[in-house]
């Protein structure tokens, strides 16, 4: 056992274990009390800062509210290409906050000092772009571009104006995440090889038919700006706008939605700077409702070694129709283990280390020899093993679980704003939210072309 994982299991067995199979760990509750005490310090004028978020559809909503959790934030203006997102954002925020329906407007003014951009997905990363170069902070949503090709002019802009620029796939900020990367660095699961990663959803909702307002008009949305950047214009569709996940000219499928979250907190675990090779197959299975993105998709994506992880391979799969309702799950395997991160903010660590010796008996060909040559074989095998090494090491799972109330969302913004007024490096800058989107959009491509995507990682682009 190394030294790093012996460390590890050690802490977890004294420090954190509440019981010899389960805990809810005093760990992350020192760490969580920690994060609160630092966010109730006291914020002086000059500490405060002004943001706007553009796009006050659901994510946008529930950015804005998790942002507000950081002291020191103020709301001061909202965009959206619905008036009445609008009349909303007044309604929760303040009659005397700033809205507009054109994402420039906010953009110009030089009392913002940060912007959520939680747009469509084909806003994202142009609004992105305008708004460092306006010198604005950018709390830009998941997946960060809509368009592999968008990804390098982003990540330039970034570093050419030195704004504070963070993606919104919050599993990076999580204290399970960051709990689970602790022992998967101490080498608590052995020598990676493989890992399972699935959303399943079994609901009109999860599956992106979401509610339309009765006022859903051309008279009440700038469809004209809604898909200015669309290669093909269509006559003003509800449908598109308000659930615009389900149209890849608007979206990225659930690639994009999904896949994305699942490699956000593979990579950060494992260390990688993404895959070499990509495949994905898809069905369009039960949501017929005229989208044009697949409902059911799975893919196989290869890892080569590196100097930062041995080589694995990834199945990533989602399925708007699972028939086991609400389930996501992301299993890490090992050779001496698995970690196996669940639907909430926990894992839960399973070890088992094969034994030295092979085995013998039982479902094995020594069955089939003679009676004198399986005594002869028995006799030797064990001679050449002790007891100990007949025995695998099978321990008690350990299981971790965040305080109760946890919020990864609300640790993400936090990061944003420390960074804003610090200057602390992001927890998920461009370089690493594009490494994570670009494998995820391969997949998109891999599906519509039929064909195995290659990526160079470390340069961050299609290969061939």
């Amino acid at each position: 056992m190394s030294t790093d994982r012996r460390k590890f299991l050690k802490h977890l067995g004294t420090s954190v274990l509440l019981t010899s199979a389960s805990l809810t760990s005093l760990a992350a509750k020192e760490e969580n009390e920690v994060r609160i005490l630092e966010a109730q310090k006291r914020i002086s004028p000059n500490d405060k800062i002004r943001v706007a978020t553009i796009g006050m559809g659901i994510m946008g909503v529930n950015d804005t509210n998790a942002a507000l959790t950081v002291p020191g934030i103020e709301m001061v203006a909202a965009c959206d290409l619905y008036k009445g997102r609008l009349v909303r954002a007044k309604e929760l925020y303040g009659k005397d906050i700033f809205t507009t329906m054109d994402h420039r407007e906010i953009l110009d003014r030089k009392d913002i000092d940060a912007v959520i951009v939680a747009t469509s997905d084909n806003w994202h990363s142009q609004i992105s772009i305008d708004a460092m170069r306006k010198g604005k902070a950018v709390y830009s949503e998941k997946p960060m571009v809509h368009q592999l090709s968008q990804g390098l002019e982003e990540i330039a802009v970034q570093r050419q104006t030195g704004k504070v620029f963070q993606v919104g796939s919050q599993r990076v900020s999580s204290i399970a995440y960051r709990k689970a990367k602790e022992a998967y660095e101490s080498g608590a699961i052995g020598k990676i090889n493989s890992i399972e990663a699935l959303f399943n959803r079994q609901s009109a909702l999860g599956a992106w038919q979401y509610t339309l307002p009765l006022d859903a008009n051309i008279q009440n949305v700038d469809w004209a700006r809604f898909q200015a950047n669309a290669k093909n214009k269509v006559d003003f569709d509800p449908l598109r706008f308000f659930r615009w996940r389900n149209y890849r000219e608007y979206g990225t499928g659930v690639a994009g939605d999904l896949f994305v979250h699942l490699l956000t907190g593979i990579h950060y675990i494992t260390g990688s700077k993404g895959p070499e090779s990509i495949y994905s197959i898809g069905d369009l299975a039960y949501w017929k409702d005229g989208r044009n993105v697949p409902d059911v998709m799975s893919a196989v994506i290869h890892y080569g070694e590196t100097k930062e992880h041995p080589a694995f391979q990834v199945t990533l799969r989602v399925n708007f129709v699972s028939g086991e309702g609400e389930h996501s799950t992301t299993k890490i395997y090992g050779s001496d283990g698995v970690l196996d991160l669940g639907d909430g903010e926990g894992f839960t660590l399973r070890r088992n280390k094969m034994s030295v010796a092979p085995g013998i008996g039982g479902w094995d060909s020594l069955m089939t020899y003679p009676e004198a040559e399986q005594k002869k074989i028995l006799d030797d095998y064990n001679k050449r093993y002790t007891a100990a090494q007949k025995e695998g090491q099978h321990d008690q799972d350990v299981i971790f679980k965040a305080p109760q109330g946890y919020n990864a969302s609300n640790d993400h913004f936090a990061n944003f704003f420390e960074s804003i007024r610090t200057g602390k490096p992001v927890v998920e800058d461009a370089v690493f939210g594009f490494r994570a989107a670009a494998p995820a959009l391969a997949c998109n491509e891999s599906y519509f072309q039929k064909k195995v995507i290659h990526w160079d990682a470390e340069n961050m682009k299609v290969v061939g």
